[in-house]
């Protein structure tokens, strides 16, 4: 799924809270590097909280707290893909900001998953790309689609917009949400068909309602 147009997204200066004290944080290079690197993704990062929360205010705070800890832990960054390293710590400020107030993340049970002998062999291939049906859904009203996108269960919600929208590999996403690639797959199945049987019905109909004029 082509990703919809970023949000707008003003962001509070995370420079500006400065480093806690006994803190280790980049230097001045360093914060050349994670000005191109990191905040690069400031909107993806904003849009993945928005989704996970469902709240755009409290993504803004979240995605400020992200973003000042990526900061702090800049040093640490090793290489690799630095979206997923930003949406690892944006999916972690969700969880514990959504715990804090009571929330909680709902985790659906018996997703299944696929083994990690046919994983393997599947994650060398090219990522599917959209089926005809997924198609319409790219065309329908965006609206309609975000509030769909909302309501699929976690944690299907989070793989569809990290492969769908944001366009991440199936490697990245299992480095963002810590689980195995098979079971990314097998939750970027279920998502997938989850949010066409709520669009597709619609789209068939107005069809349909068209023909017949």
């Amino acid at each position: 799924m082509k990703k919809s147009p970023p949000l707008l997204f003003t962001s509070r200066s995370a420079a500006g809270n400065g480093p806690a004290p006994g803190s280790s944080s980049p230097g001045a290079g360093q914060a050349d590097d994670f000005k191109r690197l990191i905040l690069a993704h400031l909107d993806a990062a904003y849009n993945l909280g928005r989704y996970l929360t469902r709240d755009p205010v409290l993504s803004e705070d979240i995605v400020q707290d992200a973003i000042v800890r990526a900061f702090r832990a800049f040093g640490q960054f090793r290489g690799g893909s630095p979206r997923a390293w930003l949406f690892a710590i944006v999916r972690k400020c969700c969880r514990t900001a959504q715990a804090g107030a009571g929330g909680g993340m709902s985790l659906v049970i018996n997703e299944g998953s696929l083994s990690e002998e046919m994983a393997s062999q599947l994650r060398h291939e090219p990522d599917p790309g959209p089926s005809p049906e997924e198609e319409v859904m790219r065309k329908s009203e965006i609206g309609r689609i975000q509030s769909a996108i909302e309501a699929i269960p976690e944690p299907f919600r989070e793989v569809v917009i990290l492969r769908d929208m944001e366009d991440l590999s199936y490697a990245e996403i299992a480095e963002v949400t810590g689980v195995p690639v098979g079971t990314v797959m097998s939750r970027l199945s279920r998502g997938r068909s989850t949010l066409a049987k709520a669009l597709l019905p619609a789209s068939a109909s107005g069809q349909q309602s068209r023909s017949v004029k």
